[in-house]
């Protein structure tokens, strides 16, 4: 697969890309973007410093004054890439991926995204041609600047009263290490919570159940309100209740949309099309006009800004904010669920209890198939749906989303690995076990579904 995906660039270093791949992109992307002042940021993997060297190098030959902020979340350099006024961004991070993965991720001014439609496609061929822009009559300079500091601040402002509440926060060896020791305070128990681009105690994938086990364990060992899960750059954020039970993430959108709704009632949010049934009539319950949109940060944050939505969220666990300059944030999320939470405590009521009026129908979660043919197996799978009728409603934008009165499913393509995603809900877990064999025989003779 390329290097450059839908959403950013990503994939395993010395194979999908290397030094030169990364320096050519610094020299063509202040071309493609029309930026003079850039901010860069990086993770904690073993190859983020030489990425950083080379890209760093390639914009400043194009002429470029690079501010480099050294280790960051990624959330770290969208805030300040708005707030500071840069011309555009990059964060090297190569997120949940494996550690010989790396990759970047690339802003606009405003921290508006650049996805494969809106300018890495041009990037791209930019690279790929062989050819380097005119190196500029005079080079750009590459300084230090510190703003961890300057973000914990801010995040410290949306911290609630968390007291009594019994909190196990995973880092993932990631990039949350890095802000949530001073934003959350000596309270919670800390785990893999210094960044190590090895990822040794689990993969930084939180969506990955196995690689919330260490948390789950502690959590119910402890007896334990909730833990806090990051992946690799802190983008994402997900939650285990005080049962040790992973919460589909996007089972916490009305949650952290309640107190925008009380603020701003009527207001938009926005979620994806892989979004349960039970999170869209709890948010229209709660007052909200809800608005359906693709997977994937770089379509989500436009939708933020064209809808003018107060906050918005997703299956895979990233959550959106308009005052976080329409940008995703796991460190403002969290803060955001456990404010939440620790008022329901107060009030007698459990994770998973708060979280329980929501989960109103049986979910398979996403499910991974190989298939080398997925037009064939959507087509497929379209044809036999037909046996059941007209549905009631049909959603083609991102895959296709199929909706009939007791159950739905959406089936797509992903846009950064080789999988064919199924996700099925029904009003219980009969009809949900029922329509997932009916599904899994059509898609079978096309492929297996990934443990």
């Amino acid at each position: 697969m390329s290097f450059f995906k839908a959403y950013d660039m990503r994939g395993a270093f010395g194979t999908d890309f290397d030094l030169d791949t990364v320096y050519r992109i610094g020299r063509w992307l202040p071309v493609v973007l029309g930026a003079r002042r850039m901010l860069v940021g990086r993770d904690c993997r073993l190859s983020s410093v030489v990425l950083r060297d080379a890209l760093c190098r390639g914009l400043t030959e194009s002429g470029c004054a690079v501010d480099d902020m050294g280790l960051a979340t990624t959330p770290m350099v969208y805030f300040f890439t708005a707030r500071e006024g840069y011309d555009a961004s990059v964060q090297i991070t190569a997120s949940h991926n494996p550690p010989d993965h790396n990759g970047m991720k690339v802003s606009r001014a405003g921290a508006v995204p650049v996805g494969y439609d809106t300018g890495l496609s041009e990037l791209e061929s930019h690279v790929l041609s062989g050819k380097l822009p005119v190196a500029a009559a005079m080079g750009g300079v590459r300084r230090d600047v510190a703003y961890r500091d300057a973000f914990v601040r801010w995040l410290r402002a949306y911290r609630a009263d968390l007291s009594g509440l019994k909190l196990a926060v995973d880092c993932s060896d990631g990039m949350a290490g890095l802000v949530i020791r001073d934003v959350l305070g000596e309270g919670p128990a800390y785990l893999n919570d210094t960044p190590d681009g090895r990822f040794p105690h689990h993969s930084p994938n939180p969506l990955e159940i196995g690689n919330c086990r260490q948390l789950m364990e502690v959590v119910t060992a402890q007896g334990l309100d909730a833990g806090v899960i990051f992946d690799g750059d802190a983008d994402r954020v997900m939650f285990v209740d005080e049962k040790g039970g992973f919460i589909q993430p996007d089972t916490l959108i009305p949650v952290i949309a309640h107190g925008f709704l009380k603020r701003e009632p009527g207001a938009t949010v926005i979620h994806d099309i892989r979004t349960s049934r039970g999170v869209i009539e709890a948010l229209q319950a709660d007052g909200a006009k809800t608005v359906m949109g693709k997977v994937g940060h770089a379509f989500a944050k436009v939708a933020l800004r064209e809808t003018g939505a107060v906050c918005g969220g997703e299956l895979a666990g990233h959550y959106y904010f308009r005052d976080f300059h329409c940008c995703d944030s796991g460190e403002l999320a969290a803060l955001l669920v456990l404010a939440a939470l620790a008022e329901a405590k107060r009030q007698g009521t459990t994770f998973s209890g708060l979280v329980a009026p929501i989960r109103t129908y049986a979910n398979s979660g996403e499910m991974n198939f190989r298939i080398s043919d997925k037009d064939g197996a959507i087509a497929a799978v379209l044809a036999a749906l037909e046996a059941f009728g007209a549905p009631q409603a049909r959603y083609d934008f991102d895959g296709v989303r199929i909706e009939y009165a007791a159950w739905w499913l959406n089936l797509r393509k992903s846009n950064t690995e080789p999988y064919l995603r199924l996700i099925i809900e029904a009003r219980d877990a009969a009809l949900l076990a029922e329509r997932k064999r009916f599904v899994d025989a059509v898609l079978a003779p096309f492929g297996k579904a990934q443990a």
